[in-house]
């Protein structure tokens, strides 16, 4: 077992690309994106019934070491407070 951080982030799919880059500079390489997810928050609801796809919804999850943490923050920050979205970061164990 190792102990890691999970990062998940919902934003929209132009602004995913973006994440993504951001992921791979910091070092985590291995990441899983679920293209066009729906949900309601404090914005309102995604009802994802829309042709347009920019204004769909992206989820992204990756698993990285404790170390890439704080850098990680640094970089994502000023894109999601910027262009919106949400990010969490929270405690995993890998089996």
């Amino acid at each position: 077992m190792q102990a890691v951080k999970r990062i998940e982030i919902v934003s929209d799919s132009v602004e995913s690309l973006k994440l993504i880059k951001v992921l791979e500079s910091v070092g985590v390489l291995n990441y899983t994106v679920i293209r066009n997810v729906i949900g309601k928050g404090v914005r309102g609801t995604n009802s994802g019934d829309l042709d347009m796809s920019m204004l769909e919804n992206d989820y992204v999850i990756a698993f990285f070491l404790a170390d890439k943490t704080e850098k990680l923050i640094e970089k994502l920050k000023p894109i999601t407070q910027k262009f919106g979205g949400v990010c969490y970061i929270s405690d995993a164990i890998g089996i």
